[in-house]
């Protein structure tokens, strides 16, 4: 579970103060499927970057599974991370010189989990999205559509608590975007893991359990019908 208490944050810019967040309190339960919506520049990947201790709040913490985050120092914040969040990403990030075998078994090494096993697990997540047979194929090869899978798939690759997701479809047209929404609902049903997805398509609604918006300093949750 993800507890936000009493969190803010703020920036300056141009010597003018912009409070993105104040005293935000808010519980994410484990196996959910979470959207926030906003406009660009409301504080969608802020919100991101705080829940996987990229940024640090100005006042308030971030406790995950029991663990104060806010408290890590920067060698336990990279740590913890490596262990615990997998990303997703509006530009995918694959690594350009890795092909795709080496880049969705990555995560396992870094992780000392590139067993045979684990990684028999990681060959079947790339079946389930249709692309076994470019496990030698380098990412220049690759369509958005299918960097984009690769990389859903690495961020699986070694079961993490949480999947932070960066408008994921941002890049894609309508009928991969629908095809990504697929893929990841499928993916994420025989998880635990907590999804985070910020975007403004909010056709990805579809996919949640819980809609945010970023409204008046705050997440405000919206009623949604599935």
């Amino acid at each position: 579970m993800i507890h936000l208490k009493n969190l803010s944050k703020k920036y300056t810019e141009a010597s003018r103060e912009i409070k993105i967040f104040k005293d935000l309190n808010l519980e994410i339960q484990d196996g959910t499927k979470n959207i926030i919506l906003g406009t660009s520049g409301s504080g969608k990947s802020t919100f991101l970057n705080l829940i996987s201790a990229l940024d640090d709040p100005d006042d308030g913490s971030i406790s995950i599974n029991g663990i104060n985050i806010t408290d890590l120092d920067q060698t336990e914040k990279t740590i913890f991370r490596r262990e615990n969040i997998g990303f997703i990403f509006q530009f995918f990030n694959l690594i350009p010189t890795l092909n795709v075998r080496d880049n969705i078994l990555l995560p396992l090494e870094l992780n000392n989990k590139n067993t045979k096993e684990n990684q028999e697990e990681v060959f079947s997540l790339l079946k389930k999205v249709g692309l076994l047979d470019r496990l030698d194929s380098m990412p220049e090869t690759l369509s958005g559509g299918e960097q984009q899978r690769i990389a859903i798939v690495r961020a699986l690759a070694h079961k993490p608590k949480i999947i932070i997701a960066d408008e994921p479809t941002g890049n894609l047209d309508k009928e991969t975007t629908n095809t990504i929404i697929t893929i990841l609902n499928d993916l994420l049903k025989s998880s635990n893991s907590i999804l985070i997805m910020a975007t403004h398509n909010e056709k990805l609604i579809e996919l949640a359990d819980n809609v945010f918006e970023v409204k008046n300093r705050s997440l405000e949750k919206r009623l949604i019908n599935n």
